[in-house]
């Protein structure tokens, strides 16, 4: 993808009129564009992160996941509805068509890697390649918003009391689990790689931003929290400095996920930047080309790690060359596939 990129002449393209097409939220869109920077950012910084400050902006980075979720919950209670099979269709063939792709470099990489159908079968299923695990964390919170509406009832929209109920209690019960599973684990005699691996794929924790979105959505009837905008960049970063402290000096739960301070942090973040309304067209064209941003770009991280000794020019100079390189070749080969791929490989491609 990055030769295609570089070999055909791509056009300048109205990111104003790509954003806004299809009755698409600009708002939403640029919210969607910032958490694909922050995640390719994630994977650009040298691991492990053995400096405070590398701690401290990888904190920063880490809501990106609950704000995709916020988003989607905050349409989704906006419509009333979730068409399932084509958010399940739409997450699934572009998974499927990148976990090829990982299974093939994972495979150049390691000559003694294990290719037993069952083994293969299992990888796919708990997307243990790269970084593909959010895939089946969208899937779960996709069936767990469809059927929180399901329970709701025939209410008319916008209010319905009992999906404001419904969904406190998801975000109850998904602090409950995020406080629990960790404990349960351990002491169930599970390995802590094993923990860490389920702990990720905590449903209904990442499902408590999803209905965070969805309760914003009902609470304040789609309008942007405009008056109650230093509120919460004050609890922004009162939550921040206070996970961030969690994690660097060890306090308590200082997992990266799964913590009530990550979901303290990563919550009123997602809340400030609804409020905030950001609208700015190149960002969100990048956002509604998120999921093609997340599916490939691991590939181009990778590949700079393996072949490019970046380590000794040190941390911040590795993860930045890395970052540019990542979102250059990422931002070209989205813009080369929308102009040169059929709209059914566009969509099967995640672009």
């Amino acid at each position: 993808m990055k030769a295609t990129a570089q070999i055909f002449p791509v056009p300048q393209p109205d990111f104003s009129a790509q954003a806004t097409a299809s009755g698409r939220n600009l708002a939403i869109d640029t919210m969607r564009g910032i958490a694909i920077l922050m995640v390719v950012a994630i994977h650009s910084l040298q691991q492990p992160l053995d400096s405070p400050w590398q701690v401290l902006v990888d904190a920063a980075l880490r809501p990106c996941v609950p704000m995709f979720l916020f988003a989607s919950g905050y349409l989704t209670a906006l419509s009333g509805r979730v068409p399932l099979a084509k958010r399940i269709k739409a997450a699934l063939i572009p998974y499927a068509i990148a976990f090829v792709a990982a299974y093939i470099y994972m495979s150049l990489q390691n000559p003694a890697m294990d290719h037993r159908l069952a083994t293969t079968v299992a990888r796919f299923v708990l997307a243990y390649v790269f970084v593909y695990y959010y895939v089946f964390v969208y899937v779960g919170c996709t069936l767990c918003l469809w059927l929180v509406l399901r329970l709701s009832g025939p209410e008319a929209p916008p209010t319905k009391p009992r999906l404001v109920v419904l969904l406190m209690l998801s975000i109850a019960f998904g602090l409950i689990a995020g406080s629990y599973l960790d404990p349960l684990l351990t002491h169930l005699g599970f390995s802590g790689a094993l923990t860490e691996e389920v702990r990720m794929r905590d449903i209904p924790f990442w499902f408590s931003f999803a209905a965070v979105g969805a309760l914003v959505a009902q609470l304040s009837a789609g309008r942007p929290l405009c008056d109650m905008r230093w509120t919460i960049a004050g609890a922004v970063l009162s939550s921040y400095v206070i996970y961030a402290a969690v994690r660097l000096f060890g306090i308590g739960d200082a997992a990266d996920y799964d913590s009530v301070a990550f979901f303290g942090y990563a919550a009123t973040l997602c809340i400030l930047l609804f409020a905030l309304e950001i609208q700015l067209p190149f960002v969100a064209a990048l956002g509604s080309g998120s999921y093609f941003i997340y599916l490939w770009h691991i590939f181009i991280v990778m590949a700079l790690r393996d072949q490019m000794a970046l380590r000794q020019y040190g941390a911040a100079v590795g993860s930045g060359v890395i970052y540019m390189v990542t979102m250059a070749a990422s931002i070209l080969a989205l813009l080369a596939v929308r102009r040169f791929c059929t709209p059914r490989l566009v969509r099967w491609l995640g672009a």
